[in-house]
Protein backbone atom coordinates (compact mmCIF):
# COMPACT_ATOMS: atom_id res chain seq x y z
CA UNK A 1 0.00 0.00 0.00
CA UNK A 2 1.18 3.63 -1.15
CA UNK A 3 0.67 6.65 -0.30
CA UNK A 4 0.89 10.00 -1.45
CA UNK A 5 0.15 13.30 -0.22
CA UNK A 6 -0.24 15.94 -3.29
CA UNK A 7 -0.40 19.79 -2.19
CA UNK A 8 -1.97 22.51 -4.85
CA UNK A 9 -1.49 25.49 -3.62
CA UNK A 10 -2.93 28.81 -5.19
CA UNK A 11 -3.14 32.72 -3.66
CA UNK A 12 -5.19 32.29 -0.53
CA UNK A 13 -5.87 28.61 -0.69
CA UNK A 14 -4.09 25.51 -0.47
CA UNK A 15 -5.70 21.94 -1.18
CA UNK A 16 -4.26 18.70 -0.07
CA UNK A 17 -4.99 15.45 -1.49
CA UNK A 18 -4.53 12.28 0.36
CA UNK A 19 -3.94 9.18 -2.57
CA UNK A 20 -3.91 5.45 -1.55
CA UNK A 21 -2.59 3.32 -4.35
CA UNK A 22 -3.28 6.23 -6.50
CA UNK A 23 -7.14 6.72 -5.66
CA UNK A 24 -8.08 9.76 -3.82
CA UNK A 25 -8.92 9.15 -0.25
CA UNK A 26 -8.93 12.47 1.45
CA UNK A 27 -9.10 15.67 0.38
CA UNK A 28 -8.63 18.65 2.17
CA UNK A 29 -8.59 22.72 2.49
CA UNK A 30 -6.52 25.40 3.85
CA UNK A 31 -7.75 28.53 3.57
CA UNK A 32 -5.95 31.83 4.97
CA UNK A 33 -9.14 33.40 6.32
CA UNK A 34 -9.82 30.42 8.48
CA UNK A 35 -9.63 31.55 11.97
CA UNK A 36 -11.26 29.14 13.90
CA UNK A 37 -9.77 25.59 13.06
CA UNK A 38 -10.07 22.66 14.87
CA UNK A 39 -6.95 22.70 17.80
CA UNK A 40 -6.88 26.66 17.78
CA UNK A 41 -6.96 28.44 21.80
CA UNK A 42 -8.67 31.78 22.61
CA UNK A 43 -8.53 33.53 25.25
CA UNK A 44 -12.23 35.25 25.54
CA UNK A 45 -15.22 36.53 27.85
CA UNK A 46 -18.28 34.43 28.32
CA UNK A 47 -21.30 36.53 27.25
CA UNK A 48 -23.88 34.27 28.83
CA UNK A 49 -24.41 31.47 31.18
CA UNK A 50 -27.15 28.88 30.24
CA UNK A 51 -28.12 27.05 33.57
CA UNK A 52 -31.60 25.65 31.60
CA UNK A 53 -28.98 23.78 28.94
CA UNK A 54 -26.00 23.98 31.26
CA UNK A 55 -23.77 25.56 29.00
CA UNK A 56 -22.61 29.33 28.56
CA UNK A 57 -21.81 31.27 24.81
CA UNK A 58 -18.72 32.54 24.94
CA UNK A 59 -17.56 35.51 22.85
CA UNK A 60 -14.15 33.98 20.73
CA UNK A 61 -14.74 36.61 17.70
CA UNK A 62 -16.88 34.79 15.58
CA UNK A 63 -20.31 36.38 14.42
CA UNK A 64 -21.96 33.46 16.57
CA UNK A 65 -21.01 32.83 19.90
CA UNK A 66 -19.10 29.29 20.55
CA UNK A 67 -21.09 27.12 22.48
CA UNK A 68 -19.42 25.89 25.88
CA UNK A 69 -21.52 22.94 27.87
CA UNK A 70 -20.44 21.79 31.27
CA UNK A 71 -19.07 18.54 30.59
CA UNK A 72 -16.56 20.58 28.70
CA UNK A 73 -15.57 22.56 31.20
CA UNK A 74 -12.78 19.72 32.46
CA UNK A 75 -12.33 18.93 35.77
CA UNK A 76 -9.91 21.02 36.45
CA UNK A 77 -11.74 24.32 35.73
CA UNK A 78 -11.17 26.16 38.96
CA UNK A 79 -7.47 25.74 38.78
CA UNK A 80 -7.63 27.25 34.90
CA UNK A 81 -9.73 29.99 36.09
CA UNK A 82 -7.02 30.46 38.82
CA UNK A 83 -4.44 30.24 36.04
CA UNK A 84 -5.20 32.71 33.69
CA UNK A 85 -6.22 35.48 36.39
CA UNK A 86 -2.89 35.70 38.29
CA UNK A 87 -1.18 35.33 34.43
CA UNK A 88 -2.85 37.74 32.90
CA UNK A 89 -2.91 40.59 35.94
CA UNK A 90 1.38 39.76 35.49
CA UNK A 91 1.42 37.98 39.06
CA UNK A 92 2.28 34.69 37.66
CA UNK A 93 5.44 34.45 35.72
CA UNK A 94 6.53 30.47 35.81
CA UNK A 95 4.29 28.91 33.83
CA UNK A 96 5.65 25.76 34.65
CA UNK A 97 2.76 24.66 37.29
CA UNK A 98 5.30 22.70 39.35
CA UNK A 99 4.85 25.10 41.95
CA UNK A 100 1.01 26.28 41.04
CA UNK A 101 -1.72 24.90 43.91
CA UNK A 102 -3.91 22.98 42.33
CA UNK A 103 -7.69 23.67 43.12
CA UNK A 104 -10.05 21.33 43.80
CA UNK A 105 -11.60 19.67 40.65
CA UNK A 106 -15.32 19.97 39.65
CA UNK A 107 -18.11 17.89 40.25
CA UNK A 108 -19.15 16.12 37.65
CA UNK A 109 -22.86 16.60 37.63
CA UNK A 110 -22.41 20.25 39.07
CA UNK A 111 -24.31 23.20 37.78
CA UNK A 112 -22.55 25.76 35.03
CA UNK A 113 -23.82 28.69 37.42
CA UNK A 114 -21.80 27.24 40.41
CA UNK A 115 -18.64 27.27 38.06
CA UNK A 116 -18.19 30.32 35.72
CA UNK A 117 -20.01 33.68 35.68
CA UNK A 118 -20.56 36.20 32.91
CA UNK A 119 -17.82 38.76 31.53
CA UNK A 120 -15.12 35.97 33.21
CA UNK A 121 -11.68 35.34 31.26
CA UNK A 122 -11.51 32.36 30.24
CA UNK A 123 -8.96 29.63 27.79
CA UNK A 124 -11.23 27.94 25.75
CA UNK A 125 -9.91 25.43 22.64
CA UNK A 126 -12.14 24.80 19.22
CA UNK A 127 -12.98 21.14 18.99
CA UNK A 128 -15.65 22.09 16.15
CA UNK A 129 -15.45 24.18 13.60
CA UNK A 130 -18.86 27.11 12.93
CA UNK A 131 -20.79 24.68 10.42
CA UNK A 132 -24.14 25.86 8.94
CA UNK A 133 -25.60 28.45 11.33
CA UNK A 134 -23.99 27.36 14.55
CA UNK A 135 -21.10 28.87 15.83
CA UNK A 136 -17.88 26.99 17.05
CA UNK A 137 -18.27 24.42 19.58
CA UNK A 138 -15.27 25.30 21.87
CA UNK A 139 -13.82 23.13 24.95
CA UNK A 140 -11.97 24.08 28.39
CA UNK A 141 -10.03 20.87 28.40
CA UNK A 142 -7.27 22.23 26.88
CA UNK A 143 -4.45 20.24 25.13
CA UNK A 144 -1.14 20.69 22.61
CA UNK A 145 -1.08 17.79 20.18
CA UNK A 146 2.38 17.06 18.80
CA UNK A 147 3.39 14.20 16.84
CA UNK A 148 4.22 11.39 19.56
CA UNK A 149 1.90 13.11 22.55
CA UNK A 150 -0.45 15.16 23.48
CA UNK A 151 -0.11 17.77 26.15
CA UNK A 152 -3.16 18.30 28.62
CA UNK A 153 -2.69 21.21 31.35
CA UNK A 154 -3.54 21.10 34.85
CA UNK A 155 -3.66 17.17 34.82
CA UNK A 156 -2.21 14.13 36.20
CA UNK A 157 -3.31 11.56 33.70
CA UNK A 158 -0.83 9.05 31.45
CA UNK A 159 -3.48 7.82 29.00
CA UNK A 160 -2.59 5.92 26.08
CA UNK A 161 -3.70 4.86 22.71
CA UNK A 162 -6.23 2.39 22.57
CA UNK A 163 -5.05 1.73 18.66
CA UNK A 164 -1.95 0.11 20.22
CA UNK A 165 -2.43 -3.31 20.57
CA UNK A 166 0.39 -4.62 22.85
CA UNK A 167 0.40 -4.85 26.19
CA UNK A 168 4.17 -4.62 27.24
CA UNK A 169 4.11 -1.89 24.80
CA UNK A 170 1.65 0.07 26.61
CA UNK A 171 3.56 -0.58 29.81
CA UNK A 172 7.02 0.87 28.26
CA UNK A 173 5.11 4.01 27.11
CA UNK A 174 3.50 4.89 29.97
CA UNK A 175 6.77 3.79 32.10
CA UNK A 176 9.13 6.24 29.79
CA UNK A 177 6.38 9.32 29.27
CA UNK A 178 5.49 9.15 33.61
CA UNK A 179 9.96 9.75 33.90
CA UNK A 180 9.84 12.70 31.92
CA UNK A 181 6.14 14.36 32.14
CA UNK A 182 6.74 17.86 34.14
CA UNK A 183 4.20 17.88 37.26
CA UNK A 184 1.14 19.86 36.59
CA UNK A 185 0.75 18.22 33.13
CA UNK A 186 -1.30 14.95 31.79
CA UNK A 187 0.02 13.40 28.44
CA UNK A 188 -1.94 11.15 25.72
CA UNK A 189 0.25 8.60 23.96
CA UNK A 190 -0.68 8.84 20.21
CA UNK A 191 -0.92 5.49 18.57
CA UNK A 192 2.46 6.67 16.26
CA UNK A 193 4.75 6.51 19.75
CA UNK A 194 4.77 2.82 19.28
CA UNK A 195 8.47 1.64 19.61
CA UNK A 196 10.04 4.97 19.93
CA UNK A 197 12.65 6.09 22.11
CA UNK A 198 12.29 8.32 25.03
CA UNK A 199 14.81 10.89 23.63
CA UNK A 200 12.09 11.18 20.46
CA UNK A 201 9.09 11.15 23.02
CA UNK A 202 11.08 13.99 25.39
CA UNK A 203 12.41 15.95 22.21
CA UNK A 204 8.37 16.34 21.29
CA UNK A 205 7.38 16.79 24.87
CA UNK A 206 9.53 19.62 25.06
CA UNK A 207 8.26 21.17 21.98
CA UNK A 208 4.67 21.21 22.99
CA UNK A 209 5.84 22.81 26.57
CA UNK A 210 7.72 25.69 24.75
CA UNK A 211 4.31 26.16 22.62
CA UNK A 212 2.38 26.26 26.35
CA UNK A 213 5.23 28.55 27.45
CA UNK A 214 4.58 31.02 23.88
CA UNK A 215 0.99 30.76 24.51
CA UNK A 216 0.91 32.29 28.28
CA UNK A 217 3.56 34.86 27.65
CA UNK A 218 0.68 35.97 25.34
CA UNK A 219 -2.41 36.62 27.88
CA UNK A 220 -0.98 39.04 30.32
CA UNK A 221 -3.36 42.27 29.58
CA UNK A 222 -4.20 40.30 26.22
CA UNK A 223 -7.17 41.56 24.57
CA UNK A 224 -10.43 39.56 24.39
CA UNK A 225 -10.83 37.44 22.10
CA UNK A 226 -7.56 36.86 20.91
CA UNK A 227 -5.82 33.75 19.32
CA UNK A 228 -2.94 32.51 21.93
CA UNK A 229 -2.13 29.37 20.18
CA UNK A 230 -2.98 28.36 16.66
CA UNK A 231 -2.68 25.19 14.96
CA UNK A 232 0.67 24.63 12.85
CA UNK A 233 0.18 25.29 8.77
CA UNK A 234 -2.30 22.21 7.40
CA UNK A 235 0.59 20.69 5.68
CA UNK A 236 2.42 20.15 9.05
CA UNK A 237 -0.79 19.14 10.56
CA UNK A 238 -1.74 16.57 8.07
CA UNK A 239 1.36 15.04 8.08
CA UNK A 240 1.95 15.08 12.05
CA UNK A 241 -1.85 13.29 12.14
CA UNK A 242 -1.59 10.35 8.94
CA UNK A 243 2.58 10.47 8.13
CA UNK A 244 3.96 6.88 8.31
CA UNK A 245 6.35 4.27 6.81
CA UNK A 246 3.75 3.58 4.11
CA UNK A 247 4.24 6.97 2.21
CA UNK A 248 5.86 6.90 -1.21
CA UNK A 249 5.59 10.88 -2.11
CA UNK A 250 5.05 14.24 -1.00
CA UNK A 251 4.28 16.55 -4.12
CA UNK A 252 4.35 20.21 -3.84
CA UNK A 253 3.95 22.72 -6.35
CA UNK A 254 5.08 25.86 -4.52
CA UNK A 255 8.65 26.57 -3.42
CA UNK A 256 7.69 28.15 -0.14
CA UNK A 257 5.58 24.99 1.03
CA UNK A 258 8.02 22.84 -0.18
CA UNK A 259 10.43 24.06 1.97
CA UNK A 260 8.10 23.93 5.08
CA UNK A 261 6.95 20.36 4.22
CA UNK A 262 10.93 19.05 3.71
CA UNK A 263 11.74 20.81 7.20
CA UNK A 264 9.04 18.97 8.86
CA UNK A 265 9.30 15.86 7.69
CA UNK A 266 13.47 16.28 8.35
CA UNK A 267 12.31 16.53 11.67
CA UNK A 268 9.71 13.57 12.13
CA UNK A 269 11.16 10.77 9.94
CA UNK A 270 14.69 12.31 8.25
CA UNK A 271 14.99 8.80 6.40
CA UNK A 272 12.00 10.14 4.56
CA UNK A 273 13.79 12.92 3.50
CA UNK A 274 13.25 12.52 -0.19
CA UNK A 275 10.21 11.84 -0.79
CA UNK A 276 9.57 15.22 -0.93
CA UNK A 277 9.43 16.78 -4.31
CA UNK A 278 9.16 20.04 -6.05
CA UNK A 279 6.52 20.32 -9.04
CA UNK A 280 6.54 23.00 -11.45
CA UNK A 281 5.55 21.94 -14.58
CA UNK A 282 1.98 22.17 -15.45
CA UNK A 283 -1.41 21.76 -12.90
CA UNK A 284 -0.14 19.44 -10.33
CA UNK A 285 -3.77 18.15 -9.51
CA UNK A 286 -4.28 17.09 -13.51
CA UNK A 287 -0.67 15.48 -13.53
CA UNK A 288 -1.80 12.86 -10.87
CA UNK A 289 -5.56 12.22 -12.13
CA UNK A 290 -7.20 14.24 -9.44
CA UNK A 291 -9.20 16.30 -10.97
CA UNK A 292 -11.06 13.68 -12.98
CA UNK A 293 -11.40 11.76 -9.24
CA UNK A 294 -12.78 15.13 -7.94
CA UNK A 295 -14.87 15.07 -10.76
CA UNK A 296 -16.49 11.81 -10.80
CA UNK A 297 -16.07 11.29 -7.06
CA UNK A 298 -18.21 14.75 -5.76
CA UNK A 299 -21.48 14.43 -7.44
CA UNK A 300 -25.14 13.27 -5.99
CA UNK A 301 -24.52 9.72 -8.06
CA UNK A 302 -21.44 7.81 -7.63
CA UNK A 303 -20.28 5.60 -10.40
CA UNK A 304 -18.54 2.12 -9.14
CA UNK A 305 -16.96 -1.04 -10.88
CA UNK A 306 -19.40 -3.61 -12.74
CA UNK A 307 -22.04 -1.00 -13.07
CA UNK A 308 -23.36 -0.31 -9.47
CA UNK A 309 -23.28 3.01 -8.19
CA UNK A 310 -24.16 4.64 -4.93
CA UNK A 311 -27.03 7.77 -4.98
CA UNK A 312 -26.30 10.23 -1.81
CA UNK A 313 -28.98 12.47 -0.33
CA UNK A 314 -27.73 14.95 2.29
CA UNK A 315 -30.88 16.84 4.73
CA UNK A 316 -30.52 18.72 7.79
CA UNK A 317 -30.66 15.61 10.16
CA UNK A 318 -28.39 12.58 8.49
CA UNK A 319 -27.03 11.49 5.23
CA UNK A 320 -28.34 8.42 3.25
CA UNK A 321 -26.32 6.78 1.32
CA UNK A 322 -28.44 4.47 -1.24
CA UNK A 323 -27.15 1.02 -3.07
CA UNK A 324 -27.82 0.21 -6.77
CA UNK A 325 -26.60 -2.46 -8.71
CA UNK A 326 -27.43 -0.70 -11.98
CA UNK A 327 -27.10 -2.60 -15.05
CA UNK A 328 -24.64 -5.41 -13.39
CA UNK A 329 -26.01 -9.00 -14.69
CA UNK A 330 -23.88 -12.21 -13.87
CA UNK A 331 -25.93 -15.20 -14.88
CA UNK A 332 -23.63 -17.53 -13.22
CA UNK A 333 -24.54 -16.35 -9.27
CA UNK A 334 -27.61 -16.58 -7.70
CA UNK A 335 -29.28 -13.36 -6.50
CA UNK A 336 -27.99 -13.74 -2.79
CA UNK A 337 -24.09 -13.92 -3.99
CA UNK A 338 -24.71 -10.94 -6.60
CA UNK A 339 -26.44 -9.26 -3.43
CA UNK A 340 -23.19 -9.53 -1.32
CA UNK A 341 -20.34 -9.18 -4.58
CA UNK A 342 -22.65 -5.08 -4.86
CA UNK A 343 -23.03 -4.81 -1.10
CA UNK A 344 -19.06 -5.62 -0.65
CA UNK A 345 -18.14 -3.47 -3.74
CA UNK A 346 -20.13 -0.37 -2.13
CA UNK A 347 -18.59 -0.91 1.65
CA UNK A 348 -15.46 0.07 0.07
CA UNK A 349 -16.61 2.89 -2.17
CA UNK A 350 -18.93 4.29 1.32
CA UNK A 351 -15.74 4.06 3.74
CA UNK A 352 -13.47 6.23 1.21
CA UNK A 353 -16.89 8.67 0.21
CA UNK A 354 -17.46 9.60 4.42
CA UNK A 355 -13.43 10.31 4.44
CA UNK A 356 -13.53 12.34 1.28
CA UNK A 357 -16.25 14.36 1.84
CA UNK A 358 -16.06 14.01 5.55
CA UNK A 359 -19.78 13.02 6.83
CA UNK A 360 -20.52 13.86 10.14
CA UNK A 361 -23.32 12.77 12.41
CA UNK A 362 -26.12 10.02 11.42
CA UNK A 363 -25.03 7.93 8.15
CA UNK A 364 -28.01 5.44 7.24
CA UNK A 365 -26.82 2.98 4.11
CA UNK A 366 -29.24 0.73 2.28
CA UNK A 367 -27.71 -2.07 0.98
CA UNK A 368 -29.20 -4.49 -0.96
CA UNK A 369 -31.08 -6.97 1.13
CA UNK A 370 -29.32 -10.22 2.01
CA UNK A 371 -31.07 -13.14 3.36
CA UNK A 372 -27.98 -15.31 5.21
CA UNK A 373 -27.24 -13.88 8.45
CA UNK A 374 -23.13 -14.96 7.57
CA UNK A 375 -23.49 -12.54 4.34
CA UNK A 376 -25.03 -10.18 6.59
CA UNK A 377 -22.26 -10.70 8.76
CA UNK A 378 -19.24 -10.69 6.69
CA UNK A 379 -20.34 -7.22 5.30
CA UNK A 380 -20.72 -5.77 8.51
CA UNK A 381 -16.67 -6.92 9.29
CA UNK A 382 -15.71 -5.93 5.79
CA UNK A 383 -16.84 -2.24 6.45
CA UNK A 384 -15.53 -1.76 9.65
CA UNK A 385 -12.18 -2.95 8.55
CA UNK A 386 -12.48 -0.65 5.23
CA UNK A 387 -13.06 2.41 8.16
CA UNK A 388 -10.19 1.06 10.69
CA UNK A 389 -8.07 4.34 8.77
CA UNK A 390 -10.60 6.67 9.53
CA UNK A 391 -9.25 9.07 11.92
CA UNK A 392 -12.38 10.32 13.01
CA UNK A 393 -14.27 8.50 15.50
CA UNK A 394 -16.90 6.93 14.56
CA UNK A 395 -19.61 3.67 15.34
CA UNK A 396 -21.47 1.07 12.97
CA UNK A 397 -24.02 -0.84 13.46
CA UNK A 398 -25.09 -4.30 12.35
CA UNK A 399 -27.39 -4.71 9.47
CA UNK A 400 -30.51 -5.13 9.60
CA UNK A 401 -32.87 -7.51 8.65
CA UNK A 402 -34.14 -4.69 5.54
CA UNK A 403 -30.46 -4.31 4.71
CA UNK A 404 -30.08 -1.16 6.94
CA UNK A 405 -26.40 0.22 8.23
CA UNK A 406 -26.41 3.00 10.68
CA UNK A 407 -23.00 4.98 11.48
CA UNK A 408 -22.65 7.95 13.32
CA UNK A 409 -19.39 10.02 12.87
CA UNK A 410 -17.74 12.74 14.49
CA UNK A 411 -17.86 16.12 12.64
CA UNK A 412 -15.54 18.69 13.59
CA UNK A 413 -15.65 20.97 10.15
CA UNK A 414 -17.98 21.36 7.25
CA UNK A 415 -18.52 18.58 4.75
CA UNK A 416 -16.46 18.99 1.73
CA UNK A 417 -18.94 19.96 -0.96
CA UNK A 418 -17.16 20.40 -4.52
CA UNK A 419 -19.68 21.95 -7.65
CA UNK A 420 -19.92 19.01 -10.08
CA UNK A 421 -22.30 20.37 -12.38
CA UNK A 422 -22.50 22.45 -15.60
CA UNK A 423 -24.83 24.32 -17.34
CA UNK A 424 -27.24 22.34 -19.16
CA UNK A 425 -27.20 23.04 -22.89
CA UNK A 426 -30.92 21.59 -23.24
CA UNK A 427 -32.55 23.76 -20.57
CA UNK A 428 -31.63 27.27 -20.06
CA UNK A 429 -31.01 27.81 -16.34
CA UNK A 430 -31.02 24.24 -15.00
CA UNK A 431 -27.48 22.30 -14.40
CA UNK A 432 -26.57 18.68 -15.15
CA UNK A 433 -23.59 16.63 -14.65
CA UNK A 434 -20.41 17.07 -15.77
CA UNK A 435 -19.19 15.41 -19.40
CA UNK A 436 -16.87 13.30 -17.14
CA UNK A 437 -19.71 11.51 -15.42
CA UNK A 438 -21.82 10.64 -18.18
CA UNK A 439 -18.17 9.42 -19.90
CA UNK A 440 -17.52 7.54 -17.00
CA UNK A 441 -21.07 5.72 -17.25
CA UNK A 442 -20.86 4.82 -20.86
CA UNK A 443 -17.56 3.41 -20.72
CA UNK A 444 -18.74 1.24 -17.53
CA UNK A 445 -21.54 -0.15 -20.30
CA UNK A 446 -19.14 -0.27 -22.97
CA UNK A 447 -17.07 -2.70 -20.66
CA UNK A 448 -19.84 -5.06 -20.43
CA UNK A 449 -21.24 -4.78 -24.07
CA UNK A 450 -17.90 -5.63 -25.60
CA UNK A 451 -17.22 -8.65 -23.38
CA UNK A 452 -20.60 -10.43 -25.04
CA UNK A 453 -19.02 -10.33 -28.52
CA UNK A 454 -20.94 -8.27 -30.57
CA UNK A 455 -19.61 -7.39 -34.15
CA UNK A 456 -20.38 -4.54 -34.48
CA UNK A 457 -21.22 -1.14 -31.71
CA UNK A 458 -22.49 2.09 -32.68
CA UNK A 459 -23.02 4.54 -29.85
CA UNK A 460 -25.54 7.43 -30.43
CA UNK A 461 -25.10 10.28 -27.84
CA UNK A 462 -25.38 14.33 -27.35
CA UNK A 463 -23.51 16.35 -30.00
CA UNK A 464 -21.49 17.77 -26.78
CA UNK A 465 -20.54 14.23 -25.43
CA UNK A 466 -19.80 12.78 -29.03
CA UNK A 467 -17.66 15.52 -29.77
CA UNK A 468 -16.07 14.80 -26.44
CA UNK A 469 -15.37 11.36 -27.64
CA UNK A 470 -13.68 11.55 -30.84
CA UNK A 471 -11.66 14.77 -30.55
CA UNK A 472 -8.10 15.07 -29.49
CA UNK A 473 -5.29 12.56 -29.81
CA UNK A 474 -5.92 10.29 -28.43
CA UNK A 475 -9.40 10.24 -28.22
CA UNK A 476 -11.05 8.27 -25.78
CA UNK A 477 -12.65 6.43 -28.22
CA UNK A 478 -9.23 5.68 -29.51
CA UNK A 479 -8.56 4.58 -26.11
CA UNK A 480 -11.12 1.98 -26.47
CA UNK A 481 -9.57 0.82 -29.63
CA UNK A 482 -6.41 -0.09 -28.00
CA UNK A 483 -8.11 -1.89 -25.14
CA UNK A 484 -10.87 -3.66 -26.96
CA UNK A 485 -9.64 -4.09 -30.21
CA UNK A 486 -13.44 -3.19 -31.27
CA UNK A 487 -14.20 0.26 -33.18
CA UNK A 488 -17.25 1.82 -31.79
CA UNK A 489 -19.09 3.80 -34.14
CA UNK A 490 -20.17 7.06 -32.34
CA UNK A 491 -23.30 8.93 -34.02
CA UNK A 492 -24.86 12.37 -32.74
CA UNK A 493 -28.03 12.92 -32.10
CA UNK A 494 -29.66 16.38 -31.83
CA UNK A 495 -32.63 15.16 -30.25
CA UNK A 496 -31.17 13.65 -27.45
CA UNK A 497 -31.09 15.18 -24.27
CA UNK A 498 -27.05 16.01 -22.49
CA UNK A 499 -27.26 12.81 -20.55
CA UNK A 500 -29.19 10.86 -22.86
CA UNK A 501 -27.20 7.53 -24.77
CA UNK A 502 -28.07 4.40 -26.23
CA UNK A 503 -25.79 1.26 -27.76
CA UNK A 504 -26.98 -0.81 -31.38
CA UNK A 505 -25.76 -3.51 -32.35
CA UNK A 506 -25.35 -4.44 -36.36
CA UNK A 507 -28.92 -5.20 -37.20
CA UNK A 508 -29.66 -1.57 -35.57
CA UNK A 509 -31.20 -3.09 -32.46
CA UNK A 510 -30.89 -1.18 -29.32
CA UNK A 511 -28.71 -3.29 -27.22
CA UNK A 512 -29.80 -3.08 -23.36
Amino acid sequence: MNKELIVRSSSDIVDFALLKDGKLIELHKDEEDNNFAVGDIFIAKIRKVIPGLNAAFVNVGYEKDGFLHYHDLGPQMPSLLKFIKRVSTGKLKDYTLKDFPMEKDLDKNGSIANAIKSNQSILVQVVKEPISTKGPRISSELSIAGRYIVLVPFSNRISISQKIESQEEKDRLKRLVKSITPKGFGVIIRTVAEGKKVAELDSDLQNLLDRWTAMCKKLYKAHHPTKVLGEMNKASSILRDIFNDSFSGIVVDDEEMYVQVKDYVQQIAPNKESIVKYHKNGPIFEKFGIERQIKTSFGRTVSMSRGAYLVIEHTEALHVVDVNSGNRSNKEKNQEDTALEVNMISAQEIARQLRLRDMGGIIVIDFIDMGKAENRKKLYNYLRDEMKDDKAKHKILPPSKFGLVQITRQRVRPERNIKTKEENPNVLGDEIEAPIKVVERINQDLQSILKKDYKKVTLNTHPFIAAFLTKGFPSVRSKWFIEHKKWVKILPRDAYTYLEYHFYDKNGDKIE
